[in-house]
């Protein structure tokens, strides 16, 4: 029998388990009960994965991210009923498995072909993906991180910039003395924006965040009502001169369960993207074609098993049902009731989430439109589905508390302006334009309309000093900078499109498949339309069919445009062209090829090229081995928790301030969630100290928002990420009346006095006491 104390499951034995084997770097001793040393083993060679260059404005250096050799863990002593042993068997034997999977392939594709896309199969072959998917991310997540043994502080430090934000909103919850009171804490939130009081849930989409504490609660309750132990604890052993932390496991640990929740529902959308792309190109075969370019482009296709709490990790999988029920619609004649449901709920928990995916709805209306406008899609079909999307923004906005951030957007816009258009459709045929020019009558009138009734709406509401992501694809294109476009702007992912990523999409063979689908398919769009502007109205409904192709193709240069601005949305671009690469094996498109050519000769030929250098993308990710270590941050957050009073009050870089709210619960006065007007007035302030304004001037702005004390990182001081983005350089374009004058934060490293005191100190933090 093992013995427990109190209710947080500490284990006064050693229990077994496949974590028993322990690394070089950190060795586990059950908590309370002592055991013998472990034996070292031969140290292994690991090549350390290139850093990611810090963000200047929103990721620059705040903390260090080491990686580290780790002792191989020996799995064959282990029970191999458990999962993890269960998933290292599979991914260590990753590449018996693939060569013995693409040799039964060859074998199965005449049968996967004539399969009818229904049923048991599909769903089962989806539910096996979704696992790999799951075990996938899992394993990479703590491969870099060593997560599962880091102590409850260290796994806060791991969540970085915004997503220790989103966390501590989490945590408030479950350690609120009710669900509600919690909820309450964190809709009338103080310590956020010191001293404004502001509704987090609306200000930043946290409804991920209330279900899940919503979850941890029920499910920590329920199991200790019966008993039943919900994590175990351990003593870790770290190098020194660190000490040894407390490491707890288990779904009874909040951020375990917190970022478990989120990996299921990314695993869970890689069976969404197999049934997506057997529908699409109606065989079974292109859903695991689907899958497979998924995994090969893994690094290019999505960052969750990094940046687990970020918004877009829990949105996107629902993009991609609302992607999937919309080919139902576009392709099915007689739709019901409960396919429109399904859009609009879809449409709901995309947008919920993430303030961005309204952008990305706005590019789906827009590749919709010229459909409509052409003739591939019925007026009345393509009404209701304006009609859901309307509907789909009017929940968000009353389900954000009246968030007018929802009914002034391009995506809003558009709608009403679409909806005018389809209306008023039999006015304009008045007119007496011929087809061509019908088209371009309306075109033009849906463009120039949306952009007017969205600035419209915008001054109207109030929030036309918001920055949204057509901020900064405008800022792009016409090259405007000023503070808040280049805090975005010098950020790795805000940066242009990498010129390498082409060349690892043309190395799996995603690019040319996809460009050849897409020659394909623009090929018979275009004959189509020709044919059409001479036709009679039956023809042009027998000519015009297959719309679901073009609008695929169409949001694939929507989506292609916003990957080259920003890199950030290439995890919309990747996964797409995925899906579209699924129309390899569709017969509407190939059909031809396939009477000559033999259909299995063809995919397998494929496949294999693109497992080529697939595989070894994987083999590189799976090679990452790290363990996340930041001393000078835990020092600062360990001195800030036990020499300050709780109501003190805290100004910085974003990122840090992030991580002091999340763990010592202290106020802050700016976060890394730029977009609102008020918050960039208050960063810009705080920001000052690495401008070149005199000392007494910072200190009083500091005053005014009731800073107690200010975290100069000396790094940001010199930091660079690229030319013109240090943040003297930034502050020279903000400020050049004063860029004569020596910068502020080296004269405050020298002698920070009589405005400020130093009272704490490390090689990367430095507290400087605000004397009022």
């Amino acid at each position: 029998m093992r013995k427990w104390s109190g209710k947080r499951g500490i284990s006064s034995k050693k229990p077994h388990s496949p974590r028993s084997t322990q690394s070089r770097r950190r060795r586990r001793r059950a908590t309370g009960a002592g055991e013998p040393e472990l034996d070292e083993e031969p140290k292994e060679e690991v090549k350390k994965p290139e850093r990611p260059l810090p963000a200047c404005g929103v990721n620059l250096p705040g903390g260090a991210r080491e990686y580290s050799p780790r002792r191989t863990r020996n799995l064959n002593a282990q029970n191999c009923l458990q999962m993890e042993v269960v998933a290292r068997t599979v991914l260590l034997g990753r590449f018996q498995f693939l060569s013995c999977f693409m040799e039964q392939l060859r074998n199965k594709m005449h049968v996967l072909r004539r399969c009818q896309f229904t049923g048991r199969m599909t769903l089962g072959i989806a539910a096996f993906v979704a696992i790999l998917h799951w075990i996938h991310l899992i394993t990479l997540f703590e491969n870099d991180r060593h997560f599962s043994h880091l102590s409850s502080l260290e796994r806060e430090m791991t969540f970085r910039t915004e997503m220790g934000l989103y966390y501590s909103y989490f945590k408030t919850i479950i350690e609120a003395p009710s669900f509600l009171e919690g909820l309450w804490m964190i809709m009338n939130d103080r310590l956020t924006e010191y001293p404004l009081v502001i509704n987090t849930v609306k200000r930043f989409h946290l409804y991920p965040e209330v279900i899940i504490a919503f979850w941890y609660r029920i499910f920590v309750g329920i199991m200790n009502s019966f008993g039943l132990e919900t994590k175990t604890c351990w003593n870790v052993t770290r190098v020194e001169p660190l000490n040894e932390v407390q490491s707890c496991e288990g779904l009874g640990d909040p951020a375990c369960f917190y970022v478990g929740v989120i990996f299921i529902l990314n695993g869970i959308m890689m069976g969404l993207f197999f049934i997506y792309g057997a529908y699409l190109s109606g065989t079974q075969l292109g859903g695991l074609i689907t899958v497979l370019c998924y995994f090969f482009n893994h690094g290019e296709a999505t960052r969750v098993m990094w940046t687990p709490p970020l918004r877009e990790s829990f949105s996107y999988p629902f993009l991609v049902l609302q992607m999937y029920i919309l080919t139902v619609i576009l392709r099915t004649s007689n739709n019901s009731k409960k396919h429109f449901i399904a859009l609009c709920l879809s449409n709901v928990a995309f947008m919920l989430p993430w303030q961005f995916a309204q952008f990305i709805l706005f590019t789906q209306i827009a590749s919709l439109f010229p459909m409509y406008v052409v003739g591939y899609i019925e007026p009345k079909k393509f009404q209701k589905i304006i009609y859901v999307n309307m509907v789909s923004v009017l929940l968000c906005f009353v389900l954000m508390f009246g968030n007018p951030m929802y009914l002034s957007s391009y995506y809003s816009s558009s709608l009403l302006m679409t909806l005018v258009i389809i209306l008023k459709r039999n006015k304009i045929q008045r007119l007496g334009a011929s087809g061509l020019h019908f088209w371009i009558i309306q075109g033009s009138a849906w463009f120039c309309g949306t952009i007017i009734l969205k600035f419209l709406t915008s001054k109207i509401l109030g929030v036309s000093d918001h920055i949204r992501l057509s901020d900064l694809i405008a800022a792009r294109i016409l090259r405007y900078t000023d503070f808040d476009t280049l805090i975005y702007t010098c950020a790795p992912e805000f940066d242009f499109m990498e010129k390498v990523t082409p060349l690892r999409y043309t190395e799996t063979l995603l690019l040319p498949i996809v460009m050849v689908i897409t020659y394909f398919i623009f090929k018979k769009a275009f004959r189509d339309i020709l044919c059409v502007l001479s036709a009679n109205t039956y023809l042009r409904r027998q000519l015009l069919e297959h719309g679901e192709l073009i609008f695929h193709t169409l949001q694939l240069f929507a989506f292609s445009s916003l990957a080259i601005l920003i890199m950030r949305l290439k995890l919309f671009l990747t996964p797409h062209m995925c899906v579209m690469a699924s129309l390899i094996c569709s017969r509407r498109l190939f059909g031809w090829l396939f009477w000559r050519v033999r259909f299995e000769n063809v995919i397998f030929g494929i496949l294999t090229v693109m497992s080529i250098q697939g595989c070894a993308n994987l083999h590189n990710q799976w090679s990452i081995i790290g363990e996340f270590n930041n001393l000078p941050q835990e020092e600062l957050i360990q001195w800030i928790q036990y020499n300050t009073r709780p109501d003190a009050v805290f100004a910085g870089a974003m990122p840090t301030m992030a991580s002091v709210k999340l763990s010592t619960l202290h106020p802050i006065v700016n976060h890394p969630h730029y977009e609102d007007a008020d918050l960039r007035a208050r960063t810009k302030i705080v920001y000052s100290a690495y401008s070149r304004k005199s000392a007494k001037e910072v200190r009083d702005k500091l005053v005014e928002l009731h800073v107690n004390y200010y975290i100069l990182e000396e790094a940001w001081c010199v930091v660079r990420t690229k030319p013109g983005c240090s943040m003297l350089e930034i502050w020279d374009v903000e400020d050049p009346s004063n860029s004569a004058n020596p910068p502020l934060c080296s004269v405050l490293l020298k002698d920070e006095r009589p405005y400020f005191t130093t009272v704490f100190q490390n090689s990367m933090y430095r507290v400087l006491k605000v004397n009022w």
